[in-house]
């Protein structure tokens, strides 16, 4: 570490992990006088055209000056930070402060000179960009605010690596060499720029892990049974198309095959490359492993093994070991106590997971936190036949276990832009960073569907094994910021295997009307009181009576279709008596022939079958045609890959039976028999096959089929909606200097404060929030002079905490139109409730009558800042009737916020009252947003009550409190969870 000379201790926080553009990880940190060998060793390594690029001249070692100057730093006016790989540096970079004429200089002096150093083998991996955000962010911490950088003409590499950093930046070229400067302010290109990088970086990791070249399984046993083995095992049955090998130090002597498999006792003895090894050894012996690994070269570990932070608080410094013993060697960890990653692919066929079967081929990409529930979504989606093969199936699967390391953020990455998932389900039993998850899963939405459930909702606690910073927030809070990003939250795995469904293979609805049409009266009235308990407009129900044929159907659904004033139509069946199989793969070819017709309206079927039905499909299945006998061992056929559909447009799938197995899909195409002794579900014939067909998807319920329909309307609106945002809009009277410094000269008096009334009144006015004037009474005499001040007719209101906001409980008294009548008042009050200092009374003049509401702001330090309203009152906080809006807030999301709410209507002329000023409300809430935004010290504001009258509104509370803003990550350079 850094000699006492040195003029600040060793700065650990600028320590970090980083993913490099192809998907391996290096580990930047600062340089200290002990890295000298290692500094010597890295430029021995480095070309001599690399040198020349970096010294303008041959430099074929460094001496003794230069390895000194390059290793002793004060952390302020000069510092270097190294990437690492194995302990070694890969890279370095410096900077150098500079006064204006380009010599030495210290603070306040903000402009530094940079040079970077890239072993050639090493170049091209994204090492000097991840390196720059890092130096950036050290320049910023230290008060530097410009680079500076002399650059040689062919040096184009680093020259690109400068030009494409989206800073703002002035290029200049004198005496054979280029001179670069640029502020170091993250603007809007830099972030995106940043983002982009981020986005390759991680999707490539996750790639990296779901199609290896080859595979060890290390720990597989040397008999039958134990995990290991069956890992071993389920990888080769399932087809896997690279290089497999089995692993184990106690094999014996000279055995080099395994059921087929190549044997080793090491991971080392391994001939070629290995992309993946799947770690089943106990947890004592993984380190071990994990060396072997790191130094053969493996890029990703799926660490199946136990006993980390799921057992304890040894487990979880075990579990921390792990990790970073892992990112030293560049590779990526999915687990520990994982469950296993599967790939469908036909170029991959992987199934490194504890499934003994692998899932049919689709569409539908998998990623779960509980291996219990893994394994529940893989058999739910597994259980399908006939028409339904290939197209139900999953592209990808990671169970992430303790998620140490790989987390559904880096999944999401993945998911983007693989071509073969349309469909995104997720089970998270916690989220690690809110606010990365809330930007990716935005960005996702837009492209398609994510379908998320959460576990652990009421828990208190993340689940044991999963290191997550906190939230302040409550679960309908971040619920509702999910919903913003449009994700499709839903409760249970159910709901989250039902909407997912819908969404592989039906398009979106253009709206929330819907047609109902079936041979069931009664069935066809539940499907209507569903759609309209979940806000749908259900037109009257249409009841062919139980005498429909097959035409009948197609007939009625070809007018529903065909109907302008139709969004969606739900086909409601009951089974026909004396039918039998024919009957239903006629009513199928019916549905499929019209719903072919019409291919943008999406189509459900609710079939309600009986036991005796049930059994007959099942037998029918048996002499239904048959597909070609597949030979044994030969992988389920993949599901011919379709283009993406083009937003407003949706796709999706299949149902479930009323003893809780999955919706089904009926096909004309006929179907395989149900194996002897399964709980598969006999599937009628369906519209649709592996070819890209259509399916439609048939629920063994009413409410789950209109449930799953009112999720796509609501994220197909949320679609139409995304494609025009909004804007942020600008106020010219907003004095932003002006608050800044208020605020600052708020925080030196210390850390943290709420400020007092003039204060809070002053900086909200600044914005262009004014505050009703509120006079403290100590007493009658003074409450009367506040009133003659004023003006009559004003309030007394009771400011104490526990009477602040409780009208119910007879604190205020309104309309007081004389000097009498608040001297009675006042009498009042302090009969009821005590002396005046324990009331804290107040005289405020009265405000237009209206509607109360409250607005707030907060800044979580998980999920950043968020924006609130709903109506003021004890009714609505105890029903929770609260909208939430991430800031800064755009002119369309305040619309839409004070709408949200349950209790909307009374804002809009609700049983004759007088609808209230929206537009006022609206720009009040874009006031706040821009001030929080503004001014990340104003880490709290509420205004109570907000009166909303039919013209213009009052503030007649309001609360501001300033602390030092919560770090930001979001804007420094990329990391990786630290560990």
């Amino acid at each position: 570490m850094q000699t006492s000379s040195d003029r600040h201790e060793y700065p650990a926080h600028w320590e970090a992990d980083v993913v490099l553009r192809d998907g391996g990880t290096a580990r930047v940190r600062p340089i200290t006088v002990d890295d000298a060998e290692r500094l010597v060793s890295f430029y021995e390594q480095v070309s001599d055209e690399s040198k020349y690029y970096r010294f303008f001249a041959p430099y074929p070692r460094l001496s003794a000056k230069d390895v000194h100057r390059f290793t002793h730093h004060d952390f302020v006016d000069r510092v270097g930070l190294a990437a690492t790989i194995g302990g070694e540096f890969i890279a370095t970079v410096r900077y150098d402060r500079i006064g204006p004429g380009g010599t030495p200089a210290s603070a306040p002096a903000d402009e530094a000179e940079v040079a970077f150093l890239v072993q050639d083998a090493h170049q091209g991996r994204g090492v000097a960009s991840a390196l720059l955000e890092h130096i950036a962010a050290v320049a910023r911490e230290r008060g530097i605010r410009r680079f500076a950088a002399e650059v040689l003409p062919a040096n184009t590499k680093m020259i690109k690596v400068f030009m494409d950093a989206g800073y703002t930046q002035k290029r200049s070229f004198e005496d054979g060499v280029v001179r670069l400067e640029f502020d170091l302010e993250p603007t809007d290109r830099s972030l995106a720029v940043q983002y982009a990088r981020e986005h390759r970086a991680e999707a490539r990791s996750v790639q990296r892990l779901l199609q290896p070249g080859s595979v060890a399984v290390v720990g597989t046993g040397r008999t039958p049974g134990g995990v290991g083995r069956s890992v071993l095992g389920n990888i080769r049955d399932a087809g896997y198309t690279g290089r497999l090998y089995a692993v184990n130090k106690a094999f014996a002597a000279g055995l080099t095959d395994l059921d087929g498999v190549p044997a080793r006792p090491s991971v080392r003895d391994i001939e070629g490359p290995v992309d993946l090894a799947v770690v089943t050894v106990p947890a004592e012996q993984v380190p071990e492993v994990v060396t072997e690994c790191g130094e053969h070269g493996v890029q990703g570990l799926v660490v199946v093994s136990a006993g980390y932070a799921d057992g304890g608080a040894d487990g979880r410094e075990r579990q921390r070991a792990l990790v970073r013993q892992a990112r030293t060697y560049g590779m990526r960890i999915i687990g520990p106590n994982a469950f296993g990653i599967i790939n469908t692919s036909p170029e991959v066929r992987l199934n490194a997971s504890l499934a003994p079967e692998m899932p049919r081929p689709g569409r539908i990409g998998l990623f779960a936190q509980s291996g219990a529930i893994g394994i529940a979504l893989l058999s739910r989606l597994h259980r399908r036949g006939g028409g339904v093969t290939g197209v139900t199936g999953v592209s990808t699967f990671v169970s992430s276990g303790n998620r140490a390391d790989v987390s559904g953020n880096d999944v999401l990455q993945y998911w983007y832009d693989d071509p073969r998932t349309d469909v995104a389900l997720m089970y998270l039993e916690s989220i690690g960073n809110p606010r990365k998850f809330t930007r990716l899963a935005r960005r996702t939405a837009a492209a398609k569907p994510l379908v998320v459930v959460q576990g652990a909702r009421h828990g208190g606690v993340a689940p044991q094994g999963h290191a997550v910073r906190a939230t302040r927030l409550p679960h309908a809070t971040v619920s509702a910021l999910l919903r913003q990003a449009g994700v499709i939250r839903v409760d249970t795995i159910t709901d989250l295997v039902d909407v997912g469904l819908l969404l592989a293979r039906q398009p979106l609805p253009a709206g929330p009307r819907v047609a109902i049409l079936g041979n069931s009266e009664s069935l066809g009235l539940l499907t209507y009181d569903a759609c309209l308990s979940e806000g749908l407009r259900p037109h009257p129900p249409r009841d062919l009576t139980t005498a429909a044929s097959a035409d009948d159907f197609h007939a009625a659904l070809s007018r529903a279709l065909a109907d302008d004033t139709c969004d969606a139509v739900v086909v409601t069946a009951i089974p026909t008596v004396g039918e039998g199989p024919s009957g239903d793969a006629a009513l199928a070819e019916a549905l499929r022939s019209a719903a072919a017709a019409v291919p943008a309206k999406p189509v459900l079927v609710v079939h309600v079958e009986l036991g005796g039905l049930a059994e007959a499909l099942s037998a029918a299945a048996s002499t239904a045609p048959q597909p070609p006998a597949e030979a044994p061992g030969t992988p389920p056929p993949a599901e011919a890959p379709r283009t993406p559909p083009p937003a407003g447009t949706g796709a999706p799938t299949a149902p479930e039976r009323p003893d809780g197995s999955e919706p089904r899909e009926a096909s004309a195409a006929g179907r395989r028999p149900t194996p002897a002794g399964t709980d598969s579900p006999p599937v009628a014939p369906a519209p649709g096959s592996g070819d890209g067909t259509r399916l439609i998807p048939a629920y063994p319920a009413a409410e789950r089929a209109v449930r799953a329909l009112a999720e796509a309307v609501s994220y197909a609106q949320w679609r139409r909606d995304a494609a025009d945002p909004g804007k942020v809009p600008e106020y010219e009277d907003i004095d932003e200097k002006g608050a800044a410094e208020q605020i600052a000269g708020h925080l030196a008096r210390g850390q943290g404060l709420t400020l007092g009334a003039a204060e809070t009144c002053e900086l909200l006015g600044r914005y262009g929030v004014e505050v009703h004037r509120a006079l403290p009474a100590p007493g009658p005499d003074e409450a009367a002079s506040a009133a003659r001040a004023i003006g009559y007719p004003v309030a007394l209101k009771a400011t104490a905490p526990h009477l602040r906001h409780r009208a119910d409980l007879g604190g205020v008294r309104l309309d007081l139109a004389d000097e009498e009548q608040l001297r009675r008042a006042y009498a009042e009050l302090t009969d009821l409730f005590g002396k005046p200092a324990e009331l804290r009374p107040v005289v405020q003049g009265m405000a237009p009558r209206g509607v109360d509401t409250v607005v707030r702001a907060v800044i979580d330090p998980a999920a950043g800042a968020v924006l609130s309203f709903g109506l003021a009152g004890a009714a609505t906080q105890l029903l929770g009737d609260t909208a939430h809006r991430l800031i800064p807030v755009t002119d369309r999301d305040a619309t839409s916020l004070i709408r949200s709410i349950r209790t909307a209507p009374l804002l809009f002329g609700w049983r004759g009252s007088a609808p209230v000023d929206a537009p006022a409300l609206e720009e009040l809430l874009l006031r706040v947003s821009r001030m929080v935004d503004d001014h990340p010290e104003v880490v709290a504001v509420t205004l109570e009550p907000v009166v909303v009258a039919p013209h213009g509104l009052s503030v007649l509370g309001a609360s501001v409190r300033l602390a030092p803003p919560p770090a930001r990550d979001d804007l420094g350079p990329r990391t990786l969870p630290a560990y």
